[in-house]
């Protein structure tokens, strides 16, 4: 297939809108749109801003007006074609006269795919794959989960370097240092769902929200979900009103993602303690490891990592190490190791 230089120019410049900081996460895909004249001039451009929002392809044709028919609309993600809480994309575009549709990443989700043919069967020429692995990376938690059909879960743990969580006494806050919490809190903020177990709620009474590094949280929080069949008092801090809570009653995490899914929800941050961790290890549901390494032996304590049932090193749980990074401005030297499991 043929792309010109203008519809990869274009191709680009639609992947940087559809990543524009302030748009929200989840549960919709982000999208970039760029229509160009014959002469591959920029007619108009668009992006979507989240949930309820006018989808990319129909922010550029409203940005475009009139001067839409004939273009080519340069699109990261296949126009949709379903009817939601807006109309099909696809059909907008047959409808505003656009000539040429050039597409990043087919659409996953079974529930709005079908643009291609539409657009075909309306005359459009169609071409897709163009700047592919930047969409699909740009919409990466997104499309796992369509395509899964459940969250992407990265597992974040803070360790010494003996693989202790805390010391005897059960104190931990200070295993990690303040810019690795710092850190933590960025990563938070990437996902829409915080998820620990009933024990560390009961033990730790953690908060459980998004805060910049003065403290304040921030004005969009991820839903905090408590996994367990014990009963919690009412008093625990993650139950206040400074972000939606629920509890789910169940100690299976397939029935935890399931039902977390069922809320479209799409990246699951598992904060919780070492049983909750082994618990999703050992059914193979952690897709992504951050783990904040401390300069530190405490030769005793909580292990970071409870019991996965393996007893020979050939067993091991092995991911592979993606970025390794000593913490910038951290006095304490931790690094952060970031890690993905082997996927058939």
């Amino acid at each position: 297939m043929a792309f010109s230089a203008a519809e990869r120019d274009a191709m680009a410049r639609a992947l940087a809108l559809a990543a524009t900081d302030g748009v929200p996460l989840g549960p919709n895909p982000r999208v970039g749109c760029v229509l160009l004249a014959d002469d591959g001039s920029t007619v108009a451009e668009g992006h979507h801003r989240g949930a309820g929002t006018p989808h990319a392809e129909a922010d550029a044709l409203a940005r475009a007006g009139a001067a839409a028919r004939g273009t080519t609309a340069v699109v990261t993600l296949e126009p949709c074609n379903h009817t939601g809480r807006t109309g099909p994309c696809a059909r907008a575009l047959v409808e505003a006269g656009v000539r040429r549709v050039v597409i990043a990443q087919r659409d996953p989700n079974p529930v709005a795919a079908g643009g291609t043919e539409t657009l075909r069967v309306a005359g459009i020429e169609v071409e897709h794959g163009l700047l592919a692995d930047d969409a699909r990376a740009l919409n990466e938690v997104w499309t796992f989960a369509v395509e899964h059909a459940r969250p992407f879960v990265t597992w974040k743990l803070a360790t010494t370097l003996d693989g202790r969580s805390a010391a005897v006494d059960g104190t931990s806050r200070w295993v990690s240092s303040e810019a690795a919490r710092r850190d933590t809190h960025r990563l938070r903020s990437l996902a829409d769902t915080m998820l620990v177990g009933t024990g560390t709620i009961a033990v730790d009474d953690p908060l459980l929200t998004v805060r910049d590094a003065e403290g304040r949280p921030h004005a969009v929080q991820p839903l905090r979900a408590v996994m367990g069949e014990r009963d919690l008092p009412a008093s625990r801090r993650v139950f206040n009103d400074d972000a939606e809570t629920v509890h789910l009653r169940t100690r299976d995490p397939h029935v935890a993602l399931a039902e977390l899914r069922a809320r479209d929800r799409q990246h699951v941050f598992l904060e919780g303690g070492p049983t909750l961790a082994a618990a999703f290890l050992r059914v193979g549901l952690v897709d992504e490891v951050v783990a904040y390494v401390a300069p530190m032996f405490l030769g005793a304590g909580l292990s970071s990592l409870g019991d996965l049932g393996i007893t020979t090193i050939a067993a091991a749980f092995r991911p592979t190490v993606t970025d390794v990074t000593v913490l910038p401005d951290d006095p304490e030297h931790n690094v952060r190791y970031t890690l993905r499991p082997e996927r058939d």
